[in-house]
């Protein structure tokens, strides 16, 4: 067991951005509109979908489910980021830090399985398109919705656990901007080598299975589109995929540069601007890819944007 000291504090501090604190106001004030963006999208495209009988589709369905997943998981990082950026002791107790690893995690997992279901509609969509609404029923959708959030939870029990079960140091200085795997693995005692391991088997588990999945879908969905004789049609096939092509390229690169390595190789400068990339503007971008490639999407906004002026006429 580590020496006594080690109960001197329970809190963790973070360090992140403390070597930029001539722009941390200003930080706070990008970061808060790049927040408030994020939250106005998302909201927006789960009103827009929850309203428009037209958008009751699976791909919506999912997207949907995308849209809050976003909103939760950068409420689970953003505003206690932004509260740091002000105060003078960036402090997180124990169980705080728990927590936040916690949910981080499990919106991040589940993300992870959420978009090889929303790679699997869409093999369905091009390379079955007859068989579609008897495969894609309401209650397949839902299923793959609950087995990805259970995919998630399972996987952020174990590590979780594993991490906060570790003896830490007495000074417990992060340096990051919240409670991620490597930063907090840093400020454990030695010998936690078992639990990188797991940790990195897991983090495997969690972004290979479900890239390989998506990856499996699209060479098939490919092989489908070259065989449409008229290129418009190959256009249109392409144009249902790329928005979320473009999601999985994002989600997965960032996660593989963080997870997908040996905690030796970790560089928190390196990882901080990388986590501000899939913490703040990767779920801003996600929204504004899928609508602004998407004219079902663009046309329900307009409807709504019309219906709503009508109705401020007609209290007028």
């Amino acid at each position: 067991h580590p020496p006594g000291n080690q109960t001197l504090t329970t809190d963790f501090i973070f360090l992140g951005f403390s070597n930029l604190a001539e722009l941390q106001k200003l930080l706070f004030v990008v970061f808060l509109l790049l927040y408030l963006v994020t939250l106005s999208t998302n909201t927006t495209i789960m009103t827009i979908i929850s309203l428009d009988p037209s958008l009751h589709t699976p791909m919506y369905f999912f997207l949907c489910g995308l849209s809050f997943s976003e909103i939760c998981y950068t409420f689970v990082i953003v505003p206690k980021m932004l509260v740091d950026l002000l105060a003078e002791r960036k402090a997180i107790s124990f169980l705080g830090c728990a927590v936040q690893m916690y949910f981080f995690l499990f919106l991040g997992c589940s993300h992870s399985f959420l978009l090889a279901a929303m790679g699997y509609d869409r093999f369905v969509a091009i390379c079955h398109p007859l068989h579609y609404n008897s495969i894609m029923t309401r209650r397949v959708c839902v299923q793959m919705m609950i087995a990805s959030a259970f995919s998630g939870l399972l996987v952020t029990q174990t590590i979780t656990t594993l991490v906060f079960c570790l003896p830490f140091q007495a000074s417990r200085k992060l340096n990051h901007f919240f409670c991620d795997i490597a930063p907090v693995l840093r400020v454990a005692f030695a010998h936690t080598n078992l639990s990188e391991a797991v940790v990195f088997t897991l983090s495997i588990f969690v972004l290979l299975i479900p890239l390989t999945l998506i990856l499996i879908s699209y060479l098939f969905i490919l092989f489908t589109i070259l065989k449409i004789p008229s290129a418009a049609g190959r256009r249109k096939a392409f144009s249902t995929c790329s928005a979320h092509l473009t999601v999985v390229i994002m989600h997965y690169g960032c996660a593989s540069f963080i997870y997908l390595r040996p905690n030796a190789s970790y560089s928190s400068d390196q990882d901080a601007v990388i986590s501000v990339t899939y913490t703040i503007l990767t779920p801003l971008l996600n929204p504004m890819i899928y609508s602004l490639r998407n004219k079902d999407v663009k046309t329900a906004l307009q409807k709504a944007l019309r219906k709503s002026r009508l109705s401020q006429k007609d209290f007028q």
